[in-house]
């Protein structure tokens, strides 16, 4: 009698479009390899990376088909030859190359760290992207502190709400530029001024900023640079169109910066505890079957979801 293969479930496409593209599929489970963890994977967010990629706005695993999903959380079941930093059943969250859409997912043991102690599944996978931008952006390039004022465009969204509370427990004064009806929720979150980014120009709402960190681009980006005091800097982290390029602050006399979104799960340790005792706190908007991928695609589309859309593999 021979034993059955294990499977898994994952999310695939085998074509860019909108969220009607993503398809449940069932393949060979991966085996981890030198270096590697296998991640049983509870809970796994849909990131900002994630629709430009299925769309082929921004073509970050080439052609199709290919498996979403960036930030991750859930359970080490294996582990490959040379991993040390791990045991198996150890709880972990982390940012990977993508493939995380799925029940089970292959990756570098460094770039997970050990899940924060009462942080859920769900609001530990939708921290990584966020928490490492943001520190990158604020805290490694802009160095914010007592004193600095830190503008946050799309201040409610994933990258965005995490980034209002870094700069706010660092000390610095905090405006955000969102809609008018998540103004409420930003002021809880600690921003210390709000703006309805939809309103206007943002150069006639705020001005005299030492670090803009913007999540989203577009034809609006330029405006960010009218808010900046003489050397201050925009911090981009747009996994596509940028809507200017280094050279438009250059010439200025602004500074600019492209927030690297590289793993890190030493980073992520150094953030943890930020997340265990809720001095930072993740919004998830909604958790959602991995069967749901689509959905969860359109509900993040939408421009209104405050924080992060998760998928549950395992509900």
């Amino acid at each position: 009698m021979t034993t059955a293969e294990p499977r898994v479930q994952l999310i695939t496409q085998h074509r860019f479009g909108g969220p009607d593209v993503l398809e449940v599929e069932e393949h060979p489970r991966p085996e981890p390899g030198p270096g590697q963890v296998l991640l049983r994977v509870h809970a796994a967010a849909v990131g900002p990376a994630d629709r430009p990629a299925r769309s082929g706005a921004a073509p970050l695993f080439g052609e199709p088909p290919f498996t979403l999903g960036h930030d991750v959380s859930g359970e080490i079941e294996e582990m490959g030859p040379g991993v040390t930093r791990f045991r198996t059943g150890d709880e972990v969250f982390g940012r990977i190359d993508g493939g995380g859409h799925a029940t089970h997912v292959t990756a570098p043991a460094g770039h997970f760290a050990a899940k924060p102690a009462g942080l859920d599944h769900a609001h530990a996978a939708a921290a990584p992207t966020a928490v490492l931008t943001a520190w990158r952006a604020l805290i490694d390039i802009a160095r914010v502190g007592p004193g600095s004022r830190v503008l946050v465009r799309a201040a409610a969204g994933g990258t965005g709400h995490v980034a209002v509370q870094l700069a706010a427990a660092e000390g610095a004064h905090v405006v955000g530029a969102a809609r008018a009806e998540d103004h409420a929720f930003l002021r809880d979150l600690g921003a210390d001024a709000l703006v309805d980014d939809t309103a206007g120009d943002l150069a006639e709402l705020v001005h005299d900023i030492d670090a803009a960190l913007d999540p989203v681009g577009g034809d609006r980006a330029p405006s960010l640079l009218d808010t900046l005091r003489p050397d201050g800097i925009l911090l981009c982290c747009v996994p596509s169109d940028l809507g200017l390029s280094p050279e438009d602050a250059e010439a200025r006399g602004l500074r600019f910066a492209l927030v690297p979104d590289t793993p890190s799960g030493d980073l992520l340790a150094r953030a943890a505890p930020l997340l265990a005792d809720r001095r930072i706190r993740v919004h998830v908007t909604a958790t959602l079957p991995l069967a749901d991928a689509a959905r969860a695609h359109a509900l993040a589309e939408e421009g209104r979801a405050r924080g992060v859309v998760v998928l549950v593999p395992h509900p």
